[in-house]
């Protein structure tokens, strides 16, 4: 994984693995977490601070450090030490990132002790690939580099991670949850643990009701309502709905909603050039398998959903339309908005949106 752009599909994949060989005390004598994404940093921290040793071994042999108050030098120190009444010690760097002398580090990284696992937690950014400890690293230990997701990431990692404890999620209530919650995974996997504690016993399948209940999001009042109305033409819905967004700017800030759109009419003008373009080659249209790789999304039944609503939307319009979410975007970020808010530019895109 060294070499090239790691994605964050990549720093999901090598989380389970380590994950996987954690649970099964398969330990590394060094694990070097790093990158801009916390929540894979923390939760593999978490894992390795409780499970290689028990809780009588922790009072003896896992000593807990933070950059900003020690040095690499310290670190070695420690790392050098025999355990006390028993096989293993371990050593945890927080906030490695404002540890003096990080570099060094790699003079014990180069040649670790066999009695001792190392944990160096650097946040906010990747360590240098071509340094000493990264590359000493990388041979004599594990490497998980986190980054951060895009938009289009999430809703396929949410599903997998709802699926590990095993439960399903409905489309819509996948799409309030990742409208209201954006793309911080830890707020994300905070959320859901309270919903899955709250979840009635024998739940299988979490739906919109369960989300509006537990997490507080309306299940009549959201992205997913809102460009299910815009692409039925249903413009009354959508209006209203327009109107509590602006009731309630901070739950429902105007850029989420944008992007919310632009998505969906980004698919459909995909899916309405592939339709023309089986047309002109006479060939078949492309498998809902096919579809779902070309436009990332996860379950058939939202790619049934963009074929039945494309086929409504002329990508000559459609093509105005991405425009028009082009301008709105720059004024959800400030630029060129004459001080309206968001609720009223919201209402005027829309507005603009059905009058096309």
């Amino acid at each position: 994984m060294a070499k090239g752009a790691i994605k964050f599909r990549d720093s999901a994949a090598e989380f389970e693995r380590l994950t996987a060989q954690v649970a099964a005390r398969r330990f590394a004598p060094v694990y070097l977490l790093m990158g801009e994404e916390s929540y894979f940093i923390d939760a593999l921290c978490e894992q390795l601070a409780t499970t290689i040793l028990d809780e009588a071994q922790r009072s003896f042999n896992q000593i807990t450090v933070y950059g900003r108050d020690t040095d690499a030098g310290q670190v070695v120190t420690l790392c050098r030490q025999m355990p006390m009444m028993g096989a293993c010690e371990v050593v945890i760097v927080r906030e490695a990132q404002q540890l003096r002398g990080l570099d060094k580090l790699a003079l014990y990284t180069q040649k670790p002790s066999p009695t001792t696992v190392l944990v160096i937690c650097h946040k906010e950014k990747s360590v240098d690939k071509r340094s000493a400890l990264y590359k000493s690293c990388a041979a004599n230990g594990a490497v998980l580099e986190s980054v951060r997701p895009r938009d289009y990431e999430i809703g396929p990692w949410l599903q997998q991670f709802i699926a590990a404890r095993g439960l399903a999620i409905d489309p819509k209530a996948l799409s309030m949850l990742t409208d209201h919650l954006g793309t911080d995974i830890t707020k994300i996997a905070n959320e859901l643990h309270k919903l899955v504690v709250s979840l009635p016993e024998g739940t299988r399948r979490i739906t919109d009701a369960d989300i509006e209940a537990n997490i507080g999001i309306s299940k009549e009042f959201n992205n997913f309502e809102l460009c299910k109305a815009v692409a039925s033409r249903d413009m009354a819905r959508a209006l209203m709905i327009a109107d509590n967004f602006a009731r309630n700017p901070k739950e429902h800030p105007l850029l989420l909603t944008v992007m919310a759109l632009f998505g969906q009419f980004r698919d459909y003008f995909t899916v309405n050039y592939l339709r023309w373009l089986s047309r002109r080659r006479g060939q078949p249209f492309p498998s809902d398998a096919e579809l779902m790789r070309t436009l990332r999304k996860s379950n058939v039944y939202a790619v049934n959903e963009i074929k039945q609503f494309s086929a409504a939307w002329d990508n000559r319009k459609v093509f105005h339309i991405l425009g028009l979410l082009r301008e709105y975007d720059a004024k959800s970020k400030g630029i060129n908005t004459g001080g309206a808010p968001d609720g009223e530019l919201l209402r005027e895109l829309l507005l603009k949106i059905f009058l096309l």
